[in-house]
């Protein structure tokens, strides 16, 4: 082999050893930084979601107390109606001969108690004057009181039939408007054993409420004017708002899922909102605005002095702790660590009200990074005290 191609040989290898440290040196470097973030004032909140229905505020079920045929019915699906309005008539014939039969039976017993009215009233005369025995005196008596009793109980047996000829004539109970309509003319209902349904009217559409299912780890955050934002599948592009009006304590069980009913008020003006539409429901159960807050990472930094020095940060008192009822975060100024305590209030998600104890503005740790540089260039973040993942060979 010639000395050239042993020269060219070892300048080779020289290279690639050159480039493989290159790669790998890029590839291990590695830099540890701290990072921070100020105080600052922002809006926090908490939400609890759900679903629902939409009901109107005030429904009634519109029935008859009496059987009979449906002889006219003057509403349909959506007529407005207001209260007294007739909206339906049953047969009524029936009920007026039935009518008739006790007016005769009234007057007959009317007749019948007058004369033992005044029998009564003969004979107690003469028992007085010992004219006639206290047999006779009885009977008279008891002819009396049982003529009274055939005649009160036929005048009640008017006041029934009456009621039930005027039951015959169905009126709308409240202003609003028929929803739904589940009879036709001449259909026949049965109020034997339990009354039927005719009309479902609801009293004003324009204001509206939403039933919410809530589960049973959430119910407890819910309270009466809260917020509520809530959508329905209608109109994906509308979010509509609203405000607890009841949380109910009655549980409902379906599944093995346990949830609470919370009634939901909802201004409906334009009426886009129907009856029966399902809601998407978000509760607002905390809701602070422009409160002074700092990130909820910041509460649980606890600084290492011995590696905050090896890159450059001095930590005072290292060893400080909170008083009860208190928290302690790190306020960084310039290469300086100091403790500050800090009172809290509300903690929504990653951000945690500060109510005293440091100014707006002021930057606080929050935790250790290592910025590690790969083949390719980019750099990656990550906590030092995060085990790293295995290497690839």
């Amino acid at each position: 082999m010639s000395t050239k191609k042993i020269v060219i040989g070892i300048v080779i290898l020289l290279l690639l050893a050159g480039v493989v440290y290159f790669f790998m040196s890029r590839s291990s470097s590695a830099k540890m930084n701290l990072s921070t973030a100020p105080v600052s004032r922002n809006t926090i909140n908490n939400t609890v979601t759900a679903t629902g229905t939409v009901e109107p505020v005030i429904e009634v079920e519109v029935g008859t107390q009496v059987s009979g045929i449906i002889n006219r019915i003057y509403v349909d699906y959506n007529s407005v109606v207001k209260k007294g309005q007739v909206i339906a008539e049953m047969d009524k014939i029936t009920l007026q001969a039935e009518l008739a039969s006790t007016e005769a039976q009234i007057s007959s017993s009317k007749a019948e108690f007058d004369y033992q009215e005044r029998n009564y009233e003969r004979s107690k005369l003469l028992h007085e004057k010992q004219l006639i025995s206290d047999t006779d005196y009885e009977t008279a008596t008891y002819s009396y009181l049982l003529a009274k009793a055939n005649y009160e109980q036929n005048q009640a047996a008017l006041v029934r039939v009456k009621q039930n000829l005027e039951y015959a004539t169905i009126t709308s109970p409240i202003d609003g408007v028929v929803i739904n309509k589940e009879v036709e003319e001449g259909q026949t209902v049965a109020a034997g054993f339990s009354t039927p349904t005719l009309f479902t009217i609801a009293n004003d559409l324009t204001q509206m409420q939403v039933i919410a299912d809530v589960d049973e780890a959430d119910i407890g955050q819910v309270e009466e004017g809260q917020r509520v934002t809530f959508s329905v599948d209608a109109y994906p592009n509308d979010i509509f708002e609203g405000e607890v009006t009841q949380a109910r304590l009655e549980a409902t069980v379906t599944s093995n899922v346990v949830t609470y009913e919370v009634v939901i008020s909802a201004y409906n003006p334009d009426l886009k909102l129907k009856p029966g539409l399902t809601a998407d429901v978000t509760v607002y159960t905390l809701e602070r605005n422009n409160v002074l807050t700092v990130s909820s990472r910041a509460l649980r930094f606890v600084p290492d002095a011995d590696v905050l020095s090896k890159i450059g940060y001095e930590v005072m008192n290292p060893t400080a702790d909170a008083p009860p009822g208190q928290r302690l975060v790190w306020q960084v100024q310039g290469n300086i660590l100091s403790p500050k305590v800090i009172s809290i209030g509300a903690v929504s998600g990653s951000m945690t009200e500060v109510t005293d104890g440091i100014s707006e503005g002021e930057q606080v740790a929050l935790e250790l990074t290592t910025e590690q540089v790969v083949s390719n260039g980019n750099t990656t973040e990550r906590s030092p005290f995060m085990p790293s993942p295995p290497r690839r060979r």
